[in-house]
């Protein structure tokens, strides 16, 4: 009965996650579909919702490596952890592994991959890293940024040997080439990359606890040793040689972003419920440096009434915003600062995607928002500004403009250079109303490459490492899309290395 009601609360959590939004001996049992982590896009992704965890009652005193959250950093720390002959285990919070991974939408950033190759695409990364650098205005770690682009590539080739493949290309604003990677159907990448991460947690049965609140990073002298965690109930230390922070953000929590961005009070979050901040607060406590705090971005294309992101590949992929007047009015591959600042300056501050029938076969999350009931259709262009209280021959107008601009490949009235490969004219045409709401914190604590947590005097605090959405520096004050998704297999990925070896 446990067992029952267990399951029924796990995928009643997972679907809440994806609407608000991005063992002891044996790790509880697999899926109930193929073991193999050879899986198919499909394959992972259906059913993800029926994974099972560690029994609490197998959690022991003592583990090489702890790593706090089960989002994709925490599970890419643990696997390469294991890899280096390590024994991790994995604590979450929430009643499901995979925190604001699950809920990201467009894609992984990488240069210089073996997909881009196999596709014609000539990317570098030095091209990576400046485009990146101009999105954040300057203002990234470039010594993490640095080490970002130059791993992102063997990041890619590690998911794919184990059966993560992200091998369809498309692009997101402020980039100039597709280096954007998803799932071979074009379907969205979170839910599928936390599957197979999982799949893989189970198959090299690396213990993974939910419901396992930790509250307390613990320090002896020399060295962070262990922490307190709360299970069923029950408060218990668990020690470990080393301690790798993957909590996430701080996205869902009020009090921190009005504290450091007060005119945000209000916004809807896509954040998972879980993203508190409570990885940050914890490292303070133990004398860790943060930074850039107020830097919080606003994405565009959110969903209103359910705090959902219309991904960022809706418009790589061809589709156009345009106001309540039925016209365009900025470059919709844009940085996400930018294109949020030009609908926030619109009289009614929202404004519509307009895509056809080729976006929606490409993109295959709008099947998922289609299923919400966000988007509104019909088979010609006027119809659908009918549908949309809008005038049909401005509408009109504006899409046979952008048409036109694509046939050309030049955009004289925003200067659009990306997203341009397909035109709207295949019907039925679609609409989704969109507004900007609260995304991503790009602050947190200050790492080095090592992924080292350092104090206020920029010295690493023995044994503790971090890595994803609760650090800060990588992103600047602006993140581009698809690089979230990069930076936690990349930093977790080198977050587990680096707390191997130093329990070595």
């Amino acid at each position: 009965m446990k067992s029952k009601l267990f399951k029924s609360l796990t995928i009643s959590f997972a679907t809440l996650m994806m609407l608000s939004g991005c063992g002891g001996q044996k790790t509880a049992e697999k899926t109930s579909q193929s073991s193999s982590t050879k899986a198919s896009t499909s394959d992972v992704t259906s059913g993800a919702s029926e994974q099972k965890y560690t029994d609490p009652k197998e959690l022991k005193d003592e583990y090489d490596i702890i790593i706090v959250g089960a989002g994709g950093a925490g599970m890419s720390a643990a696997l390469q952890a294991k890899e280096e002959g390590k024994n991790p285990v994995i604590l979450e919070k929430m009643p499901v592994a995979g925190g604001n991974t699950m809920k990201a939408s467009s894609g992984m950033n990488a240069s210089e991959t073996k997909y881009q190759k196999e596709a014609g695409i000539k990317d570098s990364n030095d091209k990576f890293y400046e485009e990146t650098l101009k999105g954040g205005h300057g203002t990234n770690d470039k010594e993490l940024l640095r080490y970002y682009v130059d791993h992102s590539a063997s990041a890619i080739d590690w998911l794919d040997s184990m059966g993560i493949k992200l091998n369809n290309l498309t692009i997101t604003g402020g980039m100039s080439e597709k280096r954007t990677h998803r799932p071979e159907d074009g379907s969205a990448v979170g839910e599928y990359l936390v599957h197979g991460l999982l799949n893989n947690i189970h198959e090299k049965d690396i213990p993974i606890f939910v419901n396992a609140d930790v509250t307390e990073i613990l320090k002896n002298d020399a060295a962070v040793d262990g922490v307190k965690v709360t299970v069923e109930g029950k408060e218990k230390e668990v020690h470990g040689k080393a301690v790798v922070v993957t909590t996430g953000g701080y996205g869902a929590n009020p009090e921190m972003l009005e504290k450091e961005k007060p005119e945000l009070k209000g916004y809807v979050t896509t954040n998972q419920e879980g993203s508190t901040g409570d990885g940050i607060r914890m490292i303070e406590k133990l004398g860790g440096q943060t930074v850039d705090m107020d830097q919080i971005q606003i994405h565009p294309t959110v969903q209103q009434d359910k705090g959902v992101l219309i991904g960022e590949a809706v418009r790589g992929e061809g589709g156009i915003l345009v106001s309540q007047e039925g016209k365009r009015f900025t470059n919709e591959m844009g940085t996400r600062d930018n294109v949020s600042a030009a609908i926030t300056a619109l009289p009614e501050k929202s404004a519509y995607l307009i895509f056809d029938a080729g976006v929606k076969e490409r993109v295959k999350a709008i099947n998922f928002y289609e299923k919400q009931g966000f988007v509104k259709s019909a088979d010609s262009i006027e119809a659908l500004a009918k549908e949309i209280d809008m005038d049909g021959k401005t509408l009109d107008t504006t899409v046979t403009d952008w048409n036109k601009a694509v046939e050309a490949k030049s955009d004289t009235e925003f200067s659009r250079e990306t997203g341009m490969d397909h035109a709207l004219n295949k019907g039925p045409y679609y609409a989704i109303k969109i507004a900007p709401g609260i995304h991503y914190t790009m602050g947190g604590v200050k790492i080095n490459d090592k992924t080292e947590v350092l104090n206020k005097d920029n010295q690493p605090i023995t044994g503790l490492y971090a890595a994803g959405e609760v650090t800060g520096g990588l992103h600047g004050s602006n993140r581009i899309g698809g690089n979230s998704v990069g930076d936690i297999i990349v930093f977790g990925r080198q977050a587990g290395e680096q707390s191997a070896k130093f329990v070595k």
